[in-house]
């Protein structure tokens, strides 16, 4: 792998306890070519704008995909980085799905540890904050005829982050649009899935929520995903998230957070849950907690779930099945808890 090192770097600039999500970059970048049907070598080289023309494919067809992952600074001093291999293999799932060519191990997971190794002075020693990590992929051939690229580009960014949510959030249930189909690409982290979502969670955002939670696309009654996060609920004694389908995204939180409980001896069912269930429940005193998993979120308890005009409020406790498991995955990405499972990797 080639490596040319920033002259300089800039992280004396940074304000590392006011960290806008997603807006601050580090030094380095790796990025990644493929023509001629293989990938070529890997570079890790000074952050830096690039050039394309207004042809540029991904632009014009949406072939682009992405994943979402975090750098964390262990108790010890050291960097590790969790589940990066999760993030690799769904990374090629998405691919597939959009036509894009798949990227060896060597040059996804190899090249982010070494983008980590090589900018780890940019991983907040902030318990509270993590380096975040973005890999994607785009289309890079420059046509506008319809068909799929002959070129890509893979690439990785880094950015310092604070929380997502740093506050519970009130979430709408969706019942007009649909994140995706059957036989889609609901499942895949496709740019488009995102850039979708954006008018409907806008117009919750006007009704005064956070987020939406996405129902089936025909007759909106079974959920499926909330936001950015896949969702969890506590109902009676159980623990309840919908199950993974074409529509919807394998999160590796959601994976993680599944096995944790399962470890703490909670009944966990992966399940078709409907909104009039929900309902129901919270009616009845059964409705206990609902929170959202995701990368950026990590875990995000919901305070509020908007229906049909109505909100039903949930009792935030700070002795929540919700702050349990955050406590125990937070101190496994920290080295605070032995790593049974082998979830960290650390930068050499």
């Amino acid at each position: 792998m080639k490596i040319t090192r920033a002259k300089s770097s800039k992280i004396s600039s940074v304000d590392f306890s006011n960290l806008e999500f997603g807006k601050t970059f580090t030094d380095h970048i790796l990025i990644c070519k493929y023509s001629n049907g293989a990938w070529g070598e890997a570079e890790i080289i000074p952050y830096q704008k690039m050039d394309f023309s207004l042809g540029l494919h991904a632009l014009h067809y949406g072939q682009a995909a992405f994943e979402g992952q975090k750098a964390y600074r262990q108790m010890d001093g050291s960097v590790a980085v969790f589940r990066p291999e999760k993030n690799w293999e769904r990374l090629n799932r998405s691919a597939e799905r959009l036509f894009m060519p798949t990227l060896p191990r060597e040059i996804f997971v190899d090249g982010l540890m070494k983008l980590v190794e090589i900018d780890s002075e940019w991983v907040p020693k902030d318990p509270e904050k993590s380096l975040y990590l973005r890999p994607f992929m785009f289309a890079s051939s420059e046509f506008i005829a319809a068909r799929p690229s002959e070129e890509y580009t893979f690439a990785i960014l880094m950015s310092p982050v604070g929380a997502y949510y740093p506050k519970p959030v009130k979430v709408l249930v969706e019942e007009e649009y649909a994140r995706s189909a059957p036989g889609g690409i609901g499942f895949t982290k496709a740019a488009g899935n995102y850039g979708g979502a954006f008018f409907p969670t806008n117009e919750a955002i006007k009704k005064g929520y956070n987020q939406i939670i996405w129902t089936d696309p025909v007759d909106h009654e079974f959920i499926e995903e909330s936001g950015t996060m896949n969702i969890m609920f506590k109902i009676g004694d159980t623990m309840v998230t919908p199950p993974l389908s074409d529509r919807i995204l394998a999160g590796i939180t959601r994976d993680s957070i599944i096995q944790i409980l399962k470890d703490k001896g909670f009944n966990v069912e992966e399940r078709r849950i409907s909104i009039v269930e929900v309902v129901e429940a919270y009616k009845a005193g059964q409705l206990h907690e609902a929170f959202g998993m995701g990368t950026a979120a990590v875990v995000s308890k919901i305070s509020h779930i908007g229906y049909k005009g109505v909100d039903m409020e949930l009792t935030i406790s700070e002795d929540s099945v919700a702050d349990k498991i955050k406590k125990e995955l937070t101190d496994i990405r920290l080295g605070r808890t032995e790593d049974s499972k082998g979830w960290m990797m650390h930068t050499k």
